[in-house]
């Protein structure tokens, strides 16, 4: 890999890193958010691969990226069985609940930048930070099809 490639690799992995290290104890974020957070939309495999290569020097809580289940749902993404064990115990101690197959629950553990100044801050109203999405059978029509 040339230099210049190299170095691109590296700035986007401390981009990752940075992002990585915002993510409070107990919440979690998929490598997915990661990415998008750091820059990269689209690039979770980035980001599982910027984490695959940290070291412990690097200062990660590591264990807080999962990956992505569905809408409402991360996983752990570790293969191997003494690592996967390992980042349960960790989330676990950290009070993130974890299902029988690894599914951690994003509505009650997921992530949201910002959610805890917005919820200090607060409406007093107890908003949600996180908007709800608006169904295609709600959406008006075009104005091409009136």
């Amino acid at each position: 890999m040339p230099s210049s490639d190299a170095e691109h690799v590296r700035r986007l992995y401390r981009a990752i890193y940075r992002v990585v290290r915002r993510i409070p104890a107990g919440r979690v974020a998929t490598y997915g958010q990661v990415a998008e957070l750091a820059g990269l939309p689209g690039g979770a495999r980035v980001a599982g691969a910027a984490m695959k290569t940290s070291t412990p020097a690097d200062g990660l809580p590591w264990q807080r990226v999962l990956g992505k289940a569905g809408r409402t749902r991360a996983r752990i993404a570790i293969h191997d069985p003494v690592g996967a064990a390992v980042q349960r115990q960790l989330l676990e101690d950290e009070g993130v609940d974890i299902g029988d197959s690894g599914l951690v629950a994003l509505d009650r553990f997921g992530w949201l930048p910002g959610a805890e100044r917005r919820a200090r801050a607060g409406s007093g109203r107890g908003a949600s930070p996180r908007p709800r999405p608006r169904s295609a059978s709600r959406r008006r029509a075009s104005s091409s099809r009136r």
